[in-house]
């Protein structure tokens, strides 16, 4: 339940800016087993995040040309 709270909560471009932070710390080191395996657990869920909502867009996008070539082809 946790992971569809976050997942409604943010927005693309803080879920994008936090997951860069997470892959910094993780490259940087210095973290225990643990706190690493919380960061990488928690860069997958802001991936999932990204990912839908980049595939929201493409779909919009998709849907608005494909809307605009409709009409289009019928006039030719």
């Amino acid at each position: 339940m946790a992971a569809n709270t976050t997942e409604t909560a943010i927005g693309y471009e803080q879920a994008r800016d936090e997951l860069i932070e997470v892959v910094r710390r993780l490259e940087a080191g210095g973290t225990t087993l643990e706190e690493s395996l919380a960061l990488w657990e928690r860069g997958e869920e802001l991936a999932k995040v990204c990912r839908r909502w980049l595939e929201g867009a493409r779909a919009r996008l998709d849907a608005a040309l494909a809307g605009q070539e409709g009409p289009a082809d019928q006039e030719e």
